[in-house]
């Protein structure tokens, strides 16, 4: 039995996580669901984001569904705080056409790997007499295990390419660095073909030309920033999930956030949950599973059941419903089909 901790957040994250949970229901999966608190709603009930608790279960956990969570000013952020005390090094964001969405581009299918651990977003700033100024980190170890999880992955999914993106023209220490190590990691893989691209050209490739890259690996700020853009190419962010993977734990959450002006109006669009699910079930090695669950969302869609973000007119629940429908279509097709 795998243990799973659940955590809905705040505003739609509870809606879209229930919706998810409806969907994975309906694959009578081994599975101990355990839930659990964190972000804005917490703050006022425990003054903490992201309780000791919190964290004791998810070290204890297979693995986490995080939903989303509303920022309390002032106060830690829990995703962060989680991505740190778990040592969760990887970033994951899939990029992926769907039909019926209406995204810039078809038949889009590529990867951004995400250092997820240093750079500007460690946090040390201070002021200056006329300003502020942040420390950003990188260090060889980091750039070494984040390019070997590029290079794995594309192994294990079949891509034939990994491009590193950075600034070495300008940062010449730092992503000097993360270059550097990138192409001592690439020697290993002779069957992988290793380039690499500034940022800021890259930035103008996911607009031009998206379909040439297969995995993506890039520091944390540059991560952050091209993985938005490309959920742009997509549908938004309401379609776009992401993983974060450390050697040990995996948290596994939808791009989005907690959306508050949309809460509770049962219209937010689950599908970057239901895809993160579906990247937890292949962390947990299950992938036929998270391909009949991506199935049964792709007929779905095609179908135009759809929530209004993406142009359609159905409720949160409904879509759940429906892809849960067409998910027990699925199974029962290939059950007999084994008899």
């Amino acid at each position: 039995m795998k243990k799973i901790v659940v955590i809905p957040g705040d505003g739609i994250g509870k809606e879209v996580m229930e919706a998810a949970l409806l969907v994975l229901d309906a694959l009578d999966l081994d599975f101990e669901y355990e839930f659990a608190e964190a972000g804005h709603e917490c703050f006022q009930k425990y003054g903490d984001t992201i309780p000791e608790e919190t964290i004791r279960l998810v070290k204890g956990a297979d693995a986490t569904l995080f939903g989303a969570v509303t920022t309390v000013p002032g106060e830690k952020s829990a995703i962060i705080t989680l991505r740190r005390e778990l040592d969760l090094f990887v970033n994951l964001r899939p990029v992926r056409s769907l039909p019926g969405v209406g995204g810039l581009f078809s038949g889009l299918d590529f990867v951004i790997v995400r250092e997820n651990t240093e750079d500007l977003y460690v946090g040390l700033e201070e002021y200056t007499g006329d300003g502020a100024v942040a420390k950003r980190v990188i260090t060889r170890r980091a750039c070494k295990r984040i390019c070997k999880f590029a290079f794995d992955y594309a192994v294990d999914e079949g891509f034939e390419r990994v491009a590193a993106v950075h600034k070495a023209n300008v940062l010449k220490k730092t992503d000097g660095i993360f270059r550097e190590e990138f192409y001592k990691v690439a020697r290993n893989y002779p069957g992988i073909k290793a380039e690499d691209f500034y940022v800021d050209a890259m930035a103008m490739y996911l607009i031009k030309k998206p379909r040439e890259f297969e995995v993506i690996v890039t520091t944390n700020m540059f991560g952050d920033i091209l993985s938005d853009e490309a959920a742009a190419l997509v549908g938004g962010l309401g379609v776009a999930p992401s993983a974060n993977i450390g050697k040990k734990h995996g948290i596994f959450e939808p791009v989005h956030g907690s959306a508050p002006k949309i809460a509770g109006k049962n219209i937010a669009n689950p599908t970057a949950m239901i895809l993160s699910t579906t990247l937890m079930l292949k962390h947990l090695k299950k992938k036929k599973e998270a391909t009949l669950i991506e199935k049964a969302l792709k007929k779905t869609l095609k179908k135009g059941i759809k929530t209004p973000d993406i142009g359609g007119k159905h409720t949160t629940t409904q879509v759940a419903q429906a892809i849960r429908d067409e998910l027990i279509k699925i199974k029962d097709h290939d059950s007999s089909q084994l008899k």
